[in-house]
């Protein structure tokens, strides 16, 4: 199954995937300590000015990438506004209790949730999986019986999707009808899954034969077809998101978008 997205290499593609990796848990860790909703939004803007412009990808596709998590970032934030607790009330009606305490906090959780998405999305669509691989093998020491085996079963994903379009293909050939119900659906999941799973097990069992051969089991140190080294890209990438907590907290303090620097007492605040 051929599927393929038109990118446009950037400098983010260049960075060193191990380092990327670890900034970027770093980056996940620290949203969760920030509950200050205006530095918070400043954050989330960064995120998406990098994840916007610097992936690569046409303004098209970002647009797509980005509709489930604004989806996400509703349904989470309208889920702690409607039924959050809280003392100021604004509105109520029925089980919908929207208060001051829960409007703050449902945003706080809302904007959490769509860093997090970003991140991870800048992350997805600028690392090569292969990169990865190489790079946590040669900085990280990781063994290559492990990598080389998450590879080999990245390998095997698009390879069930073309055989699962084979057998669909093959009983429509042979006048198999696709059948509405609940009990035609478990009987056509069976049709489907145990040709599938058989041939993954007879695949997985070559392949794993395949590297034991290779002796990818051994501890010995081996060579590498791609060399995965550091360049001036990774102190970019470093630099910007240095940059951007910076100013993403001096911008908060000087216009704030709301009146409160901590959600978690911003019950206390207004009672005060």
């Amino acid at each position: 199954m051929d599927f393929e997205l038109e990118i446009k290499e950037t400098w983010l593609h260049k960075i060193n995937p191990s380092l990327k990796l670890l900034l970027f848990l770093i980056l996940f860790i620290s949203v969760l300590f920030i509950h200050n909703i205006n530095f918070l939004i400043n954050y989330t803007i960064a995120s998406f000015l990098l994840f916007a412009f610097f992936t690569g990808h046409p303004l098209k596709h970002v647009l797509w990438f980005s509709l489930p998590f604004i989806l996400i970032f509703v349904s989470t934030s309208t889920s702690m506004i409607f039924f959050g607790k809280g003392v100021t009330t604004w509105w109520q009606w029925g089980f919908i209790h929207i208060t001051e305490e829960s409007f703050y906090r449902g945003l706080h959780l809302g904007f959490r949730s769509l860093t997090f998405a970003l991140l991870g999305l800048t992350f997805s669509l600028t690392t090569r999986p292969i990169s990865l691989f190489y790079s946590l093998m040669q900085q990280l020491k990781l063994k290559p019986k492990y990598a080389y085996s998450f590879m080999a079963g990245i390998r095997l994903i698009p390879i069930m999707f073309e055989e699962f379009q084979t057998i669909r293909q093959a009983m429509m050939v042979r006048g198999v009808k696709q059948r509405k119900g609940i009990v035609h659906f478990f009987s056509q999941l069976k049709a489907y899954s145990i040709p599938l799973l058989s041939q993954s097990i007879r695949r997985a069992h070559r392949i794993a034969v395949a590297m034991e051969a290779k002796r990818f089991s051994s501890d010995t140190k081996r060579t590498y077809y791609y060399e995965i080294g550091f360049s001036k890209y990774d102190l970019y990438v470093v630099l910007y998101f240095m940059i951007a907590i910076f100013f993403s907290y001096y911008i908060a303090i000087l216009f704030p978008y709301f009146p409160i620097t901590d959600v978690r007492y911003v019950g206390i605040i207004f009672e005060k």
